[in-house]
């Protein structure tokens, strides 16, 4: 990275959406164990109907399957734009990352089924495998000024691709009675904004990108009908965009998404009542995501990703140190927004288990986070020491 680039809004920074994210979850967790939590349920469960479609919601899944849609439409972005022309676009940058993500993946799971593998609760092997980039990116934003320029793009590369495999574990896993009609639809309406999109980077009329609107929602209504997750949609729409309207797009949409959209999700997500019970009484799940987050992503990543450093192919990044790896994993765990989402789909039919995964989420995010920012500011430190003053997070200017 060529240097630090201060941004007008903040709201595109990575320090300050990652702290909103923190306050808004931390507020729905308070007002889910106040008085007021009758009233706010009340709200949440409201169902609104689009009439004419199947599509009948609770306010609470119209935040987690329409608003982050949204979400997944500009994450889909900027994946394409990482495996195109980023950290991500041949072979040999992206295997350490790769081995790396996988390590990050197969660890938690393996941790949190040794600890919730019964028939009550293994179905939430999925949700301690999740980093939350904008989180991971933010803390590292805020205690690792003098880190090399390289630990970010690391983190960033095995994010993505760690990203890449939530999204995978929700279209497959999480699909019910799968309405085919619907899916054929909505694939053709991505099609159809293909087309739309192509059209609008030759012409650029706003006819277009009004048309293009219109038939993203149609797609993301189709998905929601089929049975599909509905946030498949936004992956589906930001992967076919033509590269010059869906940058612009993820410009229009990132202040939004960042100081909006995330924050309204994780207050509701985070609008559980903790349960008055002794910690022996907790279900399994809420340890094993505990324990799999923090300390899973952190031997995960650490590992395969030391490994993934004695096996460099030629044409790849020069190896890491082992300690800044370490400071890589140990981000990792910082699951929060795709961790949340996953414990709602893994545990839909136990409201119980559901909010004391969720719960799990926000402790075993939150033991990351302050193991990460302990670790990245030792690491930042040694690195000032050493007098090496590369930026580690250059922001983008609004």
């Amino acid at each position: 990275m060529d240097g630090m680039r201060i941004s007008a809004n903040p709201l595109r920074g990575q320090q300050f959406p990652a702290v909103l994210l923190l306050v808004a979850a931390g507020l729905g967790l308070l007002l889910a164990n106040l008085p007021s939590h009758d009233a706010l349920a009340a709200v949440l469960d409201l169902h609104i109907a689009v009439p004419g479609t199947v599509l009948d919601l609770s306010i609470e899944h119209w935040v987690s399957d329409g608003l982050l849609a949204i979400f997944f439409l500009v994450v889909a972005i900027e994946l394409r734009h990482e495996l195109t022309h980023g950290e991500l676009d041949s072979p040999s940058k992206a295997v350490q990352p790769a081995i790396a993500a996988a390590g990050g993946v197969l660890v938690p799971i393996a941790v949190y089924l040794l600890i919730a593998g019964d028939s009550a609760t293994a179905t939430g092997w999925p949700i301690p495998t999740a980093t939350d980039i904008a989180f991971a990116l933010g803390v590292l934003a805020m205690f690792g000024r003098g880190l090399p320029s390289n630990v970010r793009v690391f983190l960033l590369a095995l994010a993505i691709l760690d990203d890449i495999i939530g999204i995978i574990f929700i279209a497959v896993l999480f699909a019910h009675d799968v309405q085919w009609l619907y899916l054929v639809l909505a694939v053709l309406a991505v099609a159809v904004f293909w087309l739309l999109s192509r059209l609008l980077h030759a012409k650029g009329h706003p006819a277009v990108a009004v048309a293009m609107v219109v038939v993203g929602i149609v797609a993301w209504g189709l998905v929601a009908s089929s049975g599909i997750h509905a946030t498949i949609a936004g992956v589906m729409l930001g992967l076919v965009m033509a590269p010059v309207p869906a940058a612009r797009t993820r410009h229009v949409l990132e202040p939004t998404v960042n100081g909006v959209i995330l924050p309204v999700f994780a207050f509701v997500a985070a609008f559980v009542v903790i349960p008055a019970l002794a910690p022996s009484e907790l279900s399994p799940a809420f340890w094993g995501i505990v324990v799999a987050l923090p300390v899973g992503k952190i031997i995960g990543i650490s590992v395969f990703g030391w490994l993934a450093m004695r096996i460099r192919p030629r044409g790849a990044a020069p190896a890491l140190p082992f300690a800044d790896i370490l400071s890589a994993g140990a981000l990792g765990g910082i699951g929060f927004t795709v961790s949340l989402l996953l414990a709602n789909l893994a545990f839909a039919g136990d409201g119980t288990i559901r909010d004391q995964a969720i719960l799990g989420v926000l402790v075993g995010s939150f033991l990351a986070l302050l193991l990460s920012g302990v670790i990245v500011s030792l690491r930042a430190r040694h690195y000032r020491h050493l007098g090496v003053a590369t930026p580690s997070a250059p922001v983008e200017e609004g």
